[in-house]
């Protein structure tokens, strides 16, 4: 199942325009378009994703500002058809829900611990009570709740039920409700431990080190973008992964210097003193 979704997702990124490549790490799809970045998971349940998994992917996304998605058919329970829902705060949602979202078709609710919830755009809700003088008690009654969830509504301090989401519906349509943001930025999160990735801070980076991926830090300072494999033994996806986001690579090596890739020793790297030597060597200038 897992596999068949990866190839279905792949050939429906390739047809809109997407540079797509399939791995097995933390994400099984990398997507690009233009400045667009996706990173996705792909699972049968995604309650077999575990919150190390989802926090580095998050935190990668984070570094090369890339939306992180988890595609899956269930979690615990089969996931609903244009439902969102959460995994570690990460969108989950099944096939035929990204393809939708994907073909920019809006998507409202949620599941949440309390069920399906659909969230009111507060200003959009004012704007309509006061254009066509309709009064909270009049709203009230044709939605079935008292006059203070209303007010609740209206304030952005209740979400929505489904079947009274349904009401409103029925009462103005789509346009009150707030549309959820699949497709969300996630933020960068510092993890330096090592004295590699120590020295990236050091010499101005955020850096952040990594296991579930080609490589074993990933470091950014304004718009660069390094990959760091520290060993002798380099993964062949570190290459392609660094050209479909437009990142450098770098190997920090113990024994050889890897042919073909810029690279150090790890006494070379740690006596630099300044960004722009790395930068130098790594782009060869």
């Amino acid at each position: 199942m897992k596999n068949k979704i990866i190839d279905e997702a792949s050939v429906f990124l390739l047809r809109k325009g997407f540079l797509v490549k399939a791995l097995n790490y933390c994400f099984d799809i990398l997507a690009r378009k233009g400045s667009e970045i996706l990173l996705i998971k792909v699972l049968e349940d995604a309650n077999a994703l575990n919150k190390e998994y989802i926090n580095e992917m998050e935190n990668i996304s984070g570094f090369i500002n890339a939306k992180p998605i988890i595609i899956a058919e269930k979690s615990g329970e089969k996931l609903e058809d244009n439902v969102v829902y959460s995994r570690f705060n990460v969108n989950t949602l099944n096939f035929f829900t990204f393809k939708n979202a994907m073909n920019d078709k809006a998507l409202f609710v949620r599941s949440k611990r309390a069920g399906l919830t659909v969230e009111i755009d507060t200003s959009q809700l004012k704007n309509i009570l006061n254009e066509e003088e309709i009064s909270m008690n009049s709203l009230a009654k044709r939605i079935g709740v008292s006059v203070q969830m209303i007010k609740r509504y209206e304030t952005g301090k209740a979400e929505v039920s489904i079947d009274k989401a349904a009401k409103f519906y029925d009462v103005f349509g789509s346009k009150v409700f707030k549309r959820v943001e699949i497709f969300a930025n996630a933020k960068i999160e510092n993890n330096t431990k090592s004295e590699f990735s120590m020295k990236y801070k050091n010499l101005g980076f955020n850096a952040a080190e990594t296991m579930k991926v080609p490589f074993d830090i990933i470091a950014r300072k304004e718009n660069e973008v390094i990959l760091t494999k520290i060993g002798d033994k380099v993964d062949k996806n570190l290459d392609a992964v660094s050209k479909l986001i437009e990142a450098d690579d770098l190997v920090i090596f113990n024994k050889k210097k890897p042919k073909d890739i810029p690279s150090l020793k790890k006494d070379e790297f740690l006596e630099l003193k300044k960004a722009k030597e790395l930068l130098k060597i790594i782009k060869g200038k």
